[in-house]
C-alpha cells in the first residue's frame, strides 16, 4: 500500500496517520471505508464530512457504522454517515467476512437470523461472530441493526408512510425497538427526523424515490449500454433515459427504474411488500457495481501503458452485474454461440411461457424471469435450442432448483467455479462470465472472448489467450474491469460466443 488511493484493506481504520489525512482533506473517496468518531461530541462521521475537522487527538476510527454505534457514538446530522456507499472490500473479496457482509446486506439476518447466516456460510455462529467482531468491531446482529436503522431513516425522510409501517418495513420486531434504535443512532425521534427532511415525498403505497450514491468517477456508458442492449422483453426495458426491470424479492416482487446522473443514480422502486426495500436497494447497487473503488481500479490499470489511454479517456467504468444470479446463469447458457438478438429472443420465449406475470403501473414490464423451479419442469422439446445446449440448460436448472448449486452473495468463488466447470456445456468462457456478472468476482477474466482479443490486437496487446492471460497478470485483481475497457474499444457487440 503506497498512496492513499491505493487503499483496499480491511485494516484501514487502524492506520491512524492515513485516516487523519483523509479526514483533514475531507476525502469522500474513503466514505464507507472507515468512520471517524469524535470523543468530545460523541458523534461519528464519514471522512468527507463538510464540517471543520476535529483535532486528531479527539478522533477515533472504526471499520463500520455498527462499531461506532456500539461504542456509544451517534450519527452526524450533517454528513449522514449511514448513507454512504458500502465498503468496496465486500465486493472484492471472497473470504468469510466478505461473504457474511454481502448476505447481511441482502437482509439474511433479518429474515433468517444468525442461525440462517451460519447455515448459508457453513460455519458455526461462534466462528462468524468472532470473525466479524475481529474485523468490523461488531457482530452480525449489530451490523444488521445498523442497516435497519439506515432503512428506517430512508423511509422516514422520503415517504409518507406511518411510523408503524416503517418499523415493519425496515425489519424491526416492534415499534418500541424501532423508536429506541432511531433515537440511539440519530439522537432524534422518528418524528423529529421527518420534520428535518425535505418535503418532497412519495405518498403512493409501495412507491419510493431515492438516490443511490457512488464513488466518483462513474462512467455510465458501458454499464447502462450493456443492460439496455441485452434487455429481455417483459423483464427489462430502456425508457426515457432509465433502465427498468422487474425484481423477484423474498416477500414479493417489485419494479425498479434506474437513471444515471452525475452525482448519484436515481432509483424509483415499486414494491408489493415494503419489507423488501433493503434487499431491493442492495441488489440494485450490486447490479450497477456502485460500491466499487474506481480510483484504486483505474490507478492499477493505468500502470499498463497500453491500457492507460483507455482509462484516461473514460475513467470509472463499472462491471454490469445482476439482480438475480440464477437468472444470469440461465441467460448465459441461452446466449452461448448466438448473437445478442437471438439470446434475447430465447430468453423472451422462456419468460412468456414460464415467467410469473406482474403488474407494472407504468406499463412495459410484464413478468418476472422464471425461477429455476419453474424451468425444471419444462419440456425439452419446447426449447428451440440445439440438443446439447438443451441438456446444458436442463442440468443447470435442475441443480439450481435442488440446491445442489448455489449462486448468491454467499458463494465461494473458487468452489462455485469448480461446480460450474463440472456441468456439461460449461466451458471456461461461460464459467468466467458467470463469475464476473453473477458472483461479482472483480478478477474474472475471459481471454478466449473474441471481442476482447480483437481489441487487444488493435491496441498492440498480446491477443492469444495464453499471451493475453500472461499480460493480464499485472491487472489483477481488477481483470474484470480491464475487460470492460477493452470491450469499449471494439464497440463490443455483447455476443455470448464461446461456451
Amino acid at each position: 500500500m503506497g498512496s492513499d488511493t491505493e487503499r483496499g484493506t480491511a485494516a484501514m481504520h487502524t492506520d491512524t496517520e492515513r485516516c487523519v489525512r483523509a479526514v483533514q482533506a475531507k476525502d469522500s473517496r474513503f466514505d464507507g471505508v472507515f468512520f471517524t468518531a469524535v470523543v468530545t461530541t460523541r458523534i461519528y462521521c464519514r471522512p468527507g464530512c463538510p464540517v471543520v475537522p476535529p483535532r486528531p487527538a479527539n478522533m477515533r476510527f472504526y471499520p463500520s457504522a455498527a462499531a461506532c454505534q456500539q461504542a456509544g457514538f451517534r450519527a452526524c446530522k450533517r454528513c449522514r454517515p449511514d448513507s454512504t456507499p458500502g465498503s468496496p472490500e465486500w465486493d472484492q473479496r471472497a473470504d468469510l467476512t466478505a461473504r457474511a457482509m454481502r448476505l447481511i446486506g441482502d437482509g439474511v439476518v433479518d429474515r433468517e437470523g444468525v442461525p440462517g447466516l451460519a447455515r448459508r456460510l457453513r460455519y458455526s455462529e461462534r466462528q462468524i461472530e468472532r470473525q466479524l467482531r475481529a474485523e468490523l468491531g461488531a457482530g452480525p446482529l449489530a451490523l444488521a441493526r445498523a442497516q435497519r436503522a439506515q432503512t428506517a431513516r430512508l423511509l422516514i425522510e422520503t415517504t409518507a408512510l406511518a411510523m408503524a409501517d416503517i418499523a415493519f418495513a425496515a425489519g424491526f420486531a416492534s415499534v418500541r425497538s424501532f423508536n429506541d434504535t432511531v433515537r440511539e443512532v440519530f439522537a432524534l425521534s422518528p418524528s423529529a427526523l421527518r420534520e428535518r427532511a425535505p418535503r418532497s415525498r412519495t405518498g403512493a403505497p409501495g412507491a419510493l424515490t431515492l438516490r443511490l450514491p457512488f464513488r466518483a468517477p462513474l462512467n455510465p456508458d458501458n454499464l447502462f449500454g450493456h443492460l439496455a442492449a441485452t434487455a429481455v422483453p417483459g423483464v427489462e426495458e430502456w425508457r426515457d433515459g432509465a433502465y427498468r426491470r422487474t425484481l423477484r424479492l423474498p416477500h414479493g416482487h417489485g419494479t425498479v427504474a434506474l437513471t444515471p446522473g452525475p452525482t448519484h443514480i436515481g432509483c424509483r422502486l415499486v414494491l408489493t411488500d415494503q419489507r423488501d426495500l433493503t434487499v431491493a436497494i442492495s441488489r440494485c447497487r450490486r447490479l450497477l457495481d456502485l460500491d466499487a473503488d474506481p480510483v484504486a481500479v483505474d490507478g492499477q490499470l493505468r500502470a499498463d501503458p497500453l491500457l492507460a489511454p483507455l482509462v484516461d479517456k473514460a475513467p470509472g467504468r463499472r462491471v454490469p452485474r445482476t439482480v438475480d444470479e440464477a437468472e444470469f446463469a440461465v441467460r448465459a447458457v441461452l446466449g452461448q454461440q448466438v448473437s445478442t438478438a437471438a439470446a434475447r429472443t430465447h430468453a423472451a420465449r422462456l419468460v412468456r411461457a414460464h415467467g410469473e406475470p406482474v403488474e407494472d403501473p407504468e406499463g412495459g414490464l410484464t413478468h418476472l424471469f422464471p425461477a429455476p423451479e419453474a424451468l425444471a419442469t419444462l419440456d425439452p422439446e419446447s426449447l428451440a435450442l440445439p440438443r446439447t445446449r438443451r441438456a446444458t440448460l436442463l442440468t443447470l436448472v435442475h441443480r439450481l432448483a435442488a440446491g445442489e448449486l448455489v449462486l448468491g452473495p454467499e458463494s465461494d468463488w473458487a468452489e462455485t467455479r469448480a461446480r460450474l466447470a463440472a456441468l456439461p456445456g460449461f466451458g471456461p468462457w461461460t464459467v468466467e462470465a458467470v463469475a464476473m456478472r453473477a458472483l461479482g468476482d472483480p478478477d474474472a477474466f475471459l481471454p478466449t472472448d473474441l471481442g476482447m482479443r480483437r481489441a487487444a490486437r488493435q491496441l498492440g496487446l498480446p491477443h492469444t489467450p495464453a499471451a493475453l492471460t500472461a499480460r493480464a497478470a499485472a491487472w489483477r485483481p481488477w481483470r474484470a474491469y480491464a475487460t470492460q475497457y477493452l470491450w469499449a474499444t471494439d464497440d463490443h457487440p455483447i455476443n455470448f460466443l464461446p461456451a
